[in-house]
């Protein structure tokens, strides 16, 4: 049931499976994936989301039945005919809230696993593709050159789960853009300078591959990696020398023909 409603959610956002990976030696690709218990801390809030709402659902209805109970024993003909008429229709919209919120049910279990899933983290030796989400769908490529500051975040609730985010900030980034539920705090600006590998369970690992091979990147001079510096040779700057000492001469020859 679920891979059907993923298939026809992917149609019907016109999204790919599985985003492509950035510029990099084929070799150098490495994909990472949002942890396991990232899906059990999303069925979590998932659950409590559920239990709000039934509570709510079920608060109004009953008192609702202590609304007409009451219309019933109003001692004014109007007053029992206004309290029969007001709490009926609001019977009528909690019966129709509660058909949505059990159909919704199912919909938003099945959102929440595709927001587990649909999570990307591709690092090859000269960039970085983040994608997640799929009717917002939200990619961005770092390249190494542009990175500036590597840091990894974890709040309580991420350590009692074995979680952390990896966030990589490039030129011009500021603070912290995004809480750990992928919400933006300080507006779009930041978030394009700031890319966040969300609730992986080995930000070490990761933190340390993106730093070897920006270490590595900028060693070979900000540039592609394989364009290294030619070393200069002896007889390339023997020839250099010659050529401006020919260029001296003839300087020098021009300047005494103006003399004459």
């Amino acid at each position: 049931m679920f891979e059907l409603l993923k298939r026809l959610a992917l149609r019907f956002a016109k999204v790919p499976p599985e985003p492509h990976a950035p510029a990099g030696t084929p070799g150098s690709i490495r994909t990472f994936r949002a942890a396991p218990n990232y899906f059990k801390y999303l069925l979590v809030t998932w659950g409590l989301k559920q239990i709000v709402g039934a509570f709510a659902i079920f608060f109004f209805l009953s008192m609702t039945a202590t609304w007409q109970a009451a219309a019933k024993g109003s001692a004014s003909p109007a007053g029992a005919k206004l309290g029969r008429i007001v709490p009926s229709a609001l019977h009528s919209l909690e019966l129709i809230g509660l058909g949505f919120f059990l159909v919704q049910i199912p919909f938003s279990l099945a959102a929440t696993r595709l927001n587990y899933e649909m999570r990307w983290y591709i690092v090859t030796d000269r960039s970085l593709r983040l994608r997640e989400g799929i009717f917002r769908v939200r990619e961005m490529t770092l390249t190494y050159a542009n990175v500036q500051n590597i840091a990894i975040q974890q709040g309580p609730l991420q350590r009692l789960l074995g979680l952390a985010d990896v966030e990589v900030r490039t030129a011009g980034g500021g603070g912290s853009s995004s809480d750990s539920h992928g919400n933006e705090r300080h507006g779009a600006g930041a978030t394009m300078h700031t890319g966040v590998l969300r609730a992986v369970d080995n930000a070490e690992e990761v933190r340390d591959l993106i730093l070897d091979r920006l270490r590595r990147l900028r060693d070979a001079g900000l540039g592609d990696p394989d364009d290294r510096h030619q070393p200069i040779r002896a007889a390339d700057f023997g020839a250099s020398a010659e050529s401006l000492r020919a260029a001296a001469r003839e300087f020098l020859d021009e300047a005494r023909a103006l003399r004459k």
